[in-house]
């Protein structure tokens, strides 16, 4: 794994801290999500009107956020590049998401926040570690 060859200009430590939220975020994203898709059928009515390609969309997600967060602390190349990716695809569901709604499918007001904090989360993510990439 090719690692930073240069003195990055977010610290170590801020390196390490972002790659903790990221895991934390990537684990509850995936007990949330196959809470709803494989748990009881309690968890599908508390989730309400859930739109299914976001839940599985998110669930899957939450791997690759896991993965991304192990790059990340890592300072690895490819974790900047995941963590973009990661905030486009969340971008196309949420467009996907937003023509569901307008062609009529019953939705929960809370995925759009969910949808919109995901995106913030990891275009933020994005732009720090290829930030931390930038030769000082």
């Amino acid at each position: 794994m090719a690692r930073y060859p240069h003195a990055p200009t977010v610290s170590f430590w801020g390196q390490r801290l972002l790659a903790i939220f990221a895991m934390v975020f990537g684990v509850l994203t995936l007990i949330s999500g196959g809470s709803v898709l494989f748990g009881p059928a309690g968890a599908r009515v508390w989730a309400g009107s859930y739109v299914g390609f976001v839940v599985w969309f998110n669930f899957f997600a939450g791997a690759v956020y896991v993965l991304a967060a192990i790059g990340l602390w890592q300072g690895t190349r490819w974790a900047p590049r995941l963590s973009a990716l990661i905030a486009i695809a969340t971008a196309v569901v949420a467009i996907g998401f937003a023509t569901a709604i307008l062609r009529g499918t019953a939705f929960e007001m809370r995925t759009v926040g969910a949808l919109t904090l995901r995106f913030g989360f990891w275009a933020a993510v994005a732009l720090i570690a290829t930030r931390a990439m930038r030769p000082t």
